[in-house]
C-alpha cells in the first residue's frame, strides 16, 4: 500500500537518489556522455539531481511523493505552473525500480494532473525520450496527445573534441 503526500524539504535527498537510479537510460545528458565521454565540472547524474532540486525549489507545492507502508519515499512527480500561458508542465516522474510495475507512476501522474487542474491550468504537458517505452505507453493512456518531436544535437566544444581535417 502506498500513500501520496506533498513534498517536504527533507525528502530531497531521497528524490535525488531515485532520480540517479532511474534516469540513466532516459537522460539526454547521459546520452551526450555516452557519445562524447565526460565533460564539464559534473556528470549527468549531478546535473539531473540538481534539476530535481530546482523543481522542488521553484514549485514545492506541486511536488508529490509516494511512500511505502514503512514511510520510505519510493517515487515522486514534479510540476511547474505557468499562469500567464495556462500551461502546466510535469518535468519529472520517477519510481524506485523495486516499486515499479505496481501502478505507482500512474497514481503520481494522476495527482500531478489533479494539481494542474486545481491550479487553473488549461493544458498539461509532459515529455519523454524515444528511448523511454514506459513514458510512450503511459502518457497517451492518460489522454496526452503527441504534438511535436524534437531532435537534440550536441557537439564537443572543449579541447578534447576530436577534429577531422578535410
Amino acid at each position: 500500500m502506498y500513500t501520496l503526500r506533498h513534498y517536504h524539504d527533507g525528502d530531497l535527498p531521497r528524490l535525488q537518489d531515485i532520480t540517479a537510479e532511474t534516469f540513466s537510460e532516459v537522460s539526454i545528458d547521459n546520452n551526450m556522455e555516452r557519445a562524447f565521454g565526460s565533460f564539464g565540472p559534473s556528470d549527468w547524474q549531478t546535473r539531473k539531481v540538481a534539476a530535481i532540486a530546482e523543481d522542488c525549489r521553484i514549485q514545492p507545492d506541486g511536488v508529490f511523493v509516494a511512500e511505502d507502508e514503512d514511510g520510505k519515499v519510493v517515487g515522486y512527480v514534479t510540476t511547474r505552473l505557468n499562469p500567464a500561458s495556462g500551461i502546466g508542465w510535469i518535468p519529472n516522474l520517477a519510481v524506485d525500480p523495486a516499486h515499479q510495475g505496481r501502478g505507482l507512476g500512474r497514481r503520481l501522474l494522476e495527482r500531478a494532473i489533479q494539481f494542474l487542474r486545481e491550479s487553473g491550468m488549461a493544458v498539461a504537458k509532459i515529455e519523454t525520450l524515444e528511448q523511454n517505452p514506459v513514458g510512450q505507453r503511459l502518457y497517451p493512456g492518460f489522454g496526452f496527445t503527441e504534438v511535436a518531436r524534437q531532435i537534440h544535437y550536441a557537439m564537443r566544444l572543449d579541447s578534447s573534441a576530436e577534429r577531422s581535417s578535410d
